[in-house]
């Protein structure tokens, strides 16, 4: 069973919709912007923040949702054929104490007519790779013939002063793999994957196989010897068939700290992908937790539909231990196969492969 990916949707600070963010990209603008008083004693940190959609996960889920209706009719988005996977780390943080999941599963459920509960994966930042992974599952096991897949989670105080007590939180807009990175921008984002059994009009890349690992060594530090990525891609590099040598592309998770972007650069180096193109879009949008892997991964289509390699926003200069190949400039290259790539808090490492559908 081939499992293929068309464009749902993507609205984060660069734009509302996948025509939006292909410009930006291949201009390279970012949607990072100095915000003031958002710290936690009102330092003036940099995020992707939207604007009047800022914060309101409800709203901000309401529009993604109500643009599927132009890509599938009302019939193939309520069918119990249709599975709906979501990505969050914190979903609706408004409602805490309660079950900031709840109002998920009924605002999808509203909105789609569907009577078929979202099944939610909420795996630190590797939500998004993991949602995919899982959704190609179900449909190669004949549950599902379509999938809706959700990546979404907005900017809180619990996000922002969470991430400012772990230090994490960089004085400018981040660097990623970059000597002069000083840490996160956070950022926030939803995106929508569509995918489906067939190869029907609108669909542009073909889900080959991914992977998960956990290297279990920290509930925020990142394994320094990238063991878990390691596993994660060699795993997904076997179950697809296929060798290093064939990859075009990686698409990083690259979140301008120390250790994450030091650990990327080792692990990519013991699976001999160090002369592979290699960008992290975290300059662009900032780091959207659960939504990073489906807005990235639409962002990879972008960048395979458009044959550019698209440059990895603020880096300058190698630092760190291991070199790679960063995309420095945007430039023109026939992409055929990406792998894409995510780790996260509690040790999670994921990855996967799309190909470009001819």
């Amino acid at each position: 069973m081939k499992c293929y990916l068309k464009y749902g949707a993507l609205i984060s600070p660069l734009g509302t919709t996948i025509e939006d963010h292909a410009h930006a990209l291949l201009s390279n603008n970012s949607g990072i912007k100095q915000v003031e008083g958002s710290g936690f004693n009102n330092e003036n940190w940099f995020l992707g923040k939207m604007n009047e959609l800022s914060g309101d996960y409800d709203a901000l889920l309401e529009k993604a949702l109500g643009s599927l209706e132009s890509i599938w009719d009302a019939e193939i988005l309520k069918s119990p054929r249709t599975g709906i996977f979501v990505s969050t780390t914190k979903a609706n943080m408004r409602l805490l104490p309660g079950d900031t999941f709840e109002s998920t599963r009924t605002l999808i459920k509203k909105e789609l007519h569907q009577e078929v509960d979202p099944v939610i994966i909420s795996n630190a930042c590797i939500s998004g790779v993991v949602a995919v992974n899982v959704a190609a599952d179900y449909l190669k096991a004949g549950k599902f013939d379509r999938a809706i897949i959700i990546g979404i989670d907005v900017l809180s105080d619990f996000i922002i002063y969470g991430f400012q007590s772990l230090f994490a939180l960089g004085n400018e807009v981040c660097k990623p793999f970059d000597a002069e990175r000083k840490g996160i921008s956070l950022g926030e984002a939803c995106g929508i994957i569509l995918m489906t059994n067939e190869r029907e009009e609108g669909v542009f890349a073909e889900y080959i196989a991914g992977a998960s690992s956990n290297d279990a060594n920290h509930i925020s530090g990142p394994s320094r010897t990238g063991e878990g990525l390691v596993r994660a891609v060699t795993k997904t590099l076997e179950r697809a068939g296929m060798d290093k040598t064939e990859i075009d592309f990686v698409s990083a998770h690259g979140t301008a700290t120390i250790y994450n972007d030091e650990m990327e650069a080792i692990a990519f180096n013991r699976l001999g992908l160090e002369q592979t193109p290699l960008n992290s879009l975290k300059g662009y949008f900032g780091h959207t937790l659960g939504a990073a892997g489906i807005i990235e991964l639409l962002s990879c289509m972008i960048s395979m539909e458009k044959n550019t390699l698209i440059k990895s926003l603020g880096y300058q200069q190698c630092g760190t231990t291991q070199t790679l190949a960063i995309v420095e400039e945007n430039r023109e290259k026939e992409l055929t196969t990406i792998l894409k790539t995510a780790s996260g808090f509690g040790g999670g490492n994921a990855s996967l492969i799309l190909k470009k559908v001819q």
